[in-house]
């Protein structure tokens, strides 16, 4: 019985507040919010769920799972030292129109099915995730954010109901 927590990063480990104010911070990967790896941690551990990243901050990892650039590295860092580790990522379904426009919620819920088509063990899954992902399947099993704000505890309390089912 495997439980998954697909993950996105930015509005959901960081926010709006966060990025309107930190802006240099937030493109070079140092700005992740501390309380809010707390708070996912208390989910990860009731739980026993593996974290699957498919936030665009994936592209910074290999396909074992090695950081190719200090930002990975550093979200690596600051998740181990929770005790959370990032078992898995989405595969990459984005365009080069969808890159420009940065419209990546078009393609989010595909890279997650996708990814769940083939692990065929996992019993329950959730979404962490500000954007909204367009697919009325994802829709059940998602957890949104508000990316002014960030991960919050009633967040995490709905994502708990989700993967204990």
């Amino acid at each position: 019985m495997t439980k998954v927590v697909f993950l996105d990063i930015d509005g959901v480990l960081n926010s709006n507040f966060w990025n309107n104010s930190h802006q240099k911070e937030i493109s070079d990967g140092t700005l992740i919010d501390p309380e809010k790896i707390k708070i996912l941690t208390s989910l990860i551990q009731k739980t026993n769920a593996k974290i699957i990243l498919h936030s665009g901050w994936r592209i910074w990892f290999d396909s074992a799972l090695n950081p190719l650039c200090k930002e990975a590295e550093r979200l690596v860092a600051i998740l181990a030292k929770e005790g959370l580790f990032i078992e898995g990522l989405t595969p990459d379904l984005t365009t080069e129109e969808i890159r420009k426009t940065k419209k990546f919620s078009l393609v989010k819920a595909d890279e997650i099915l996708a990814w769940m088509q083939s692990h065929t063990d996992v019993t329950n899954w959730v979404v962490l995730d500000d954007l909204d992902l367009h697919n009325a399947e994802v829709a059940q099993h998602q957890v949104q954010p508000n990316a002014a704000i960030g991960l919050t505890l009633e967040n995490i309390e709905k994502a708990e109901k989700i993967l204990l089912g």
